[in-house]
């Protein structure tokens, strides 16, 4: 904890109780909000010491959630995105143990144990475990000649889990900088966290995401991404603000879950992934979209129309993603908007996210757009919609005026649920160590 002062989880509660760390909890959260994070850093710690005692000295931690504003399903081959981490996260209070055992208790679920030692390769049965997103990022500090050891650990989160704000990440990038800051000094950056994160998704987890999600999450604010070599993705930071034009960004949560949805959610990079073998590649970044084209009467028979149809997605969003990046560059919103909307006119055509086959009448995202776009034209707004995130349930984004915001969220809420909607900023900090 090179550089750090440490504090026992009592005195903290005390100094953060009497606002010693209300500044930092200020430009996370903002102004208004800071009594609330001073609230809830409070109980987590609350819940730290009677669980865990109140002798260890303790580290707090953040890491946010995520909205994907441009380059919906590219990451997984390749392609390019835009996103945002969101005022939304996972925090945490955590302290080293000598047992090589990493213990954590999250709010609402039981806790995980895993022993570093024994729990050091993917096991199929605890796929879709949490305690398997732990031993994978574990696993990856090993391979990658970085030190682990046991912590204890109480989480919070209010990052809506199968909300498409990236719970999964927020929480595997979390365990990761608590790993980097109590046993590596705090020196693994944030892009090799990311990877850990993916890695124990995809292998330990069972899970086949892209990159993005972690990314983004760790990175913090808006970020450019161009994933044509994962190892070492180029990221660029935008500065757009989207406060200046007097817009927000909405994600109304249907109340779907993607839990009982991988098998949907794992088909889409399947597909484009079985288009690009085709050719002899492993993804689409490598395809020659003219050879693609010129081959769909062959792709039809070998790998499907709907493959075809999500390649063609893939091709299209990642042109978007680049017209979008120069939109924001040049502050030009009704040129980003219409890259929103357009994105979100191919999720539903091409790339078929926006709902699954398992059960045709429930339909909750394409419901969503379709009210959000009724709103729109009675309301005479000029806004944008498209599914976010992975899709076939979860979420919707909306930009549209602040001062519609409230009108907005009580439409769809009737429908939707009370706090169905949610009203976002942008946060500028990534995965960060508070104290």
């Amino acid at each position: 904890m090179k550089g750090w002062i440490t504090m026992t989880a009592e005195e903290l509660r005390r100094q953060i109780n009497e606002g010693a760390l209300d500044i930092r909890l200020s430009r996370l959260y903002g102004d208004t909000r800071t009594d609330a994070a001073r609230a809830r850093y409070i109980s987590i710690l609350d819940d730290f010491i009677t669980r865990y005692g109140s002798e260890h000295d303790v580290s707090l931690f953040s890491v946010p959630g995520r909205s994907e504003l441009s380059g919906n399903h590219t990451d997984h081959n390749h392609g390019k995105v835009i996103a945002a981490s969101i005022d939304l996260d996972v925090i945490a209070v955590a302290a080293c143990t000598d047992d090589n055992t990493v213990r954590v208790k999250s709010a609402g679920y039981p806790e995980d144990v895993v022993d570093l030692g024994s729990f050091t390769a993917p096991d199929a049965s605890r796929y879709g475990h949490s305690d398997a997103l732990i031993a994978g990022v574990a696993a990856a500090f090993v391979r990658n000649g970085h030190k682990t050891g046991g912590f204890c650990a109480s989480t919070s989160s209010n990052v809506l889990k199968g909300s498409g704000l990236s719970s999964s990440a927020a929480f595997e990038n979390m365990i990761g900088t608590i790993f980097s800051h109590l046993y590596n000094n705090g020196e693994v950056g944030y892009v090799e966290i990311s990877r850990d994160s993916q890695y124990a998704e995809n292998e330990f987890f069972g899970k086949p995401c892209g990159l993005m999600d972690q990314v983004a999450c760790a990175a913090g604010g808006i970020v450019a991404i161009d994933f044509a070599d994962p190892s070492a993705p180029v990221i660029d930071k935008l500065d757009f603000d989207l406060d200046r034009f007097g817009y927000c960004l909405c994600i109304v949560n249907t109340g779907g879950n993607h839990a009982d949805l991988t098998d949907d959610y794992a088909a889409v990079p399947a597909e484009m992934k079985a288009v690009a073998a085709h050719f002899g590649h492993s993804v689409l970044r490598e395809v020659s979209e003219d050879e693609f084209y010129a081959a769909i009467p062959a792709l039809r028979t070998a790998c499907g129309d709907r493959a075809v149809m999500r390649a063609i997605h893939f091709f299209n969003e990642n042109r978007r993603v680049d017209a979008q990046r120069e939109a924001l560059e040049k502050d030009d919103l009704d040129a980003f908007f219409c890259g929103v909307r357009d994105s979100g006119l191919s999720s539903f055509r091409y790339l078929q996210n926006v709902y699954t086959t398992k059960n045709v009448a429930e339909q909750g995202l394409s419901l969503a757009l379709c009210l959000t776009e009724h709103f729109f034209e009675t309301h005479g707004i000029k806004g944008a919609c498209r599914v976010h995130g992975g899709g076939f349930a979860g979420t919707v984004q909306a930009y549209l005026p602040a001062g519609d915001a409230d009108k907005y969220a009580a439409a769809l809420n009737a429908v939707f649920g009370a706090d169905a909607t949610y009203v976002l900023r942008i946060r500028r900090t990534g995965a960060t160590r508070l104290f």
